[in-house]
C-alpha cells in the first residue's frame, strides 16, 4: 500500500506519516515550557505539601503551581510551510500561544508568541508569503487575521460579535479566504452563552467584500477549501436538537458511570486505581463531505459519510479521517482508499 505524506494531530501532538514510516514531532519551545513547569512546580511543593505548607500557602495566598503531570501543551493546526519539507504549526498551553515553524533538518524557529490570545487554524498562501490563521479572544470571539512568514504584521480582517474561524485561501490570482462563521449568542450580562449556526463565507482582503456561500439554519458548514478546480469543499452536521442533545448527554453519563461501577467490582486489587474507559471519537454518518461549486446557492453533492476532517492534496485527490482512518478519494471520483490507521485523529493536512 502506498501512504501519502500527510501530518496529523492526535491528542494536541503532532506526527509526520512518510512512505519510510511514522514519527512524532516534538516541539522544544513546548519542552521547555514543560521541564520550566516542573522545575517550578518542584522548587515550591514544599510550600503546598502538608497540613503546615498548605497553611503557609493560604496564609501567603500564593497561588497554586502548575502540576507538570497536568500541564496542558497542545499543537492545534498544522499547515506546509514555504520552504520543501518545512511545517508551520501553532502551539498553546493554558497561559501562552504561538506559531512556529520547523524545517527540513528538524529545527524549529519560533516566529511569534503571546498570551493575549489563543492562534489556531493556520494556512500558508499558495505564493508562501503570508499566512492565515484564526485568532480566539479571550471575550468569546474569534476573528480572522494574516500574517507575514517572518512572524511579523498580525492584521486581523474580520471583527463583530462572531466566530470566524477555519481560514483557507483560495487557489488563484488575488487574496481571498474562505472561512465558518457563526454568530455569537449572549446572556444579559454579556457572557457568551452559545452561537449560531456556521455558514461559509468568502472574503477578498483588498475589497474587504464578504459573500456567503454556504448556509442553513438547520445544519453547520465546517472546515471550508476552495480546491484548484474552482469547487468549494467542507463538512456538513446537522445542527443538534438540545433536547436530543441533553437526553444524549445524560444517556451516556449512566452508561460510563455504569461501566466504572463494573469495572471496580471485577476484582481489582485493593486500593488501586480504577482503569479509564477509553474514549475514541466516531462522528456520526451525518457529517457528511461535500463538495459544490463557490457560488451561493450552488447544488452540493455528498463525498464521503462520518468525515471529521479532511484536506486537499496537490494531485487533486481528498484526504479524509473518520476520526480513526485515513482514507483517499481520486480527484475525478471513484472508490475511497483507506491509506492510514491511526487513533483519535483530530486534524489531518497533506504534505
Amino acid at each position: 500500500m502506498t501512504y501519502p505524506s500527510v501530518a496529523y494531530i492526535s491528542g494536541g501532538q503532532l506526527y509526520l506519516q512518510h512512505e519510510d514510516g511514522e514519527r512524532l514531532v516534538e516541539s522544544p519551545f513546548g519542552r521547555s515550557l514543560r521541564d520550566r513547569a516542573g522545575q517550578i512546580y518542584r522548587r515550591n511543593a514544599w510550600k503546598v505539601q502538608g497540613r503546615g505548607g498548605q497553611t503557609l500557602a493560604r496564609a501567603l495566598r500564593m497561588p497554586a503551581e502548575p502540576d507538570p503531570g497536568v500541564f496542558r501543551l497542545a499543537i492545534t493546526s498544522v499547515t506546509r510551510g514555504s520552504a520543501p519539507g518545512e511545517l508551520m504549526y501553532t502551539l498553546e498551553t493554558d497561559e501562552v500561544s504561538g506559531v512556529f515553524a520547523r524545517g527540513a533538518d528538524g529545527v524549529e524557529k519560533r516566529l511569534f508568541h503571546t498570551a493575549d490570545f489563543r492562534a489556531c487554524h493556520l494556512d500558508l498562501h499558495p505564493g508562501g508569503s503570508e499566512l492565515a490563521l484564526c485568532v480566539h479572544h479571550g471575550r468569546g470571539l474569534a476573528d480572522v487575521a494574516v500574517l507575514k512568514v517572518d512572524g511579523s504584521g498580525l492584521t486581523e480582517v474580520t471583527e463583530g460579535e462572531s466566530l470566524d474561524e477555519a481560514p483557507r485561501w483560495v487557489p488563484g490570482e488575488g487574496r481571498r479566504l474562505v472561512y465558518q462563521s457563526a454568530g455569537i449568542a449572549r446572556n444579559r450580562s454579556g457572557y457568551p452563552v452559545g452561537n449560531g449556526p456556521y455558514s461559509i463565507q468568502e472574503i477578498d482582503l483588498e475589497s474587504r467584500e464578504v459573500s456567503c456561500l454556504a448556509q442553513d439554519p438547520e445544519f453547520d458548514f465546517v472546515q471550508p477549501r476552495a480546491g484548484a478546480d474552482g469547487m468549494l469543499y467542507y463538512i456538513r452536521k446537522p445542527r443538534p436538537n438540545p433536547e436530543r442533545r441533553n437526553a444524549g448527554a445524560n444517556v451516556l453519563r449512566i452508561i460510563w458511570l455504569l461501566r466504572i461501577l463494573w469495572m471496580n467490582r471485577a476484582g481489582r486489587p485493593e486500593g488501586a486505581a480504577p482503569p479509564i474507559p477509553e474514549k475514541q471519537f466516531l462522528p456520526p454518518s451525518s457529517w457528511q463531505l461535500m463538495r459544490q461549486e463557490r457560488i451561493a446557492g450552488a447544488q452540493a453533492e455528498t463525498l464521503a459519510h462520518g468525515a471529521a476532517s479532511f484536506d486537499l492534496a496537490e494531485d487533486g485527490s481528498i484526504l479524509y479521517s473518520n476520526g480513526a482512518d485515513v482514507f483517499s478519494t481520486p480527484r475525478n471520483g471513484g472508490r475511497a482508499e483507506k491509506v492510514l490507521s491511526g487513533v483519535n485523529i483530530d486534524v489531518i493536512t497533506a504534505l
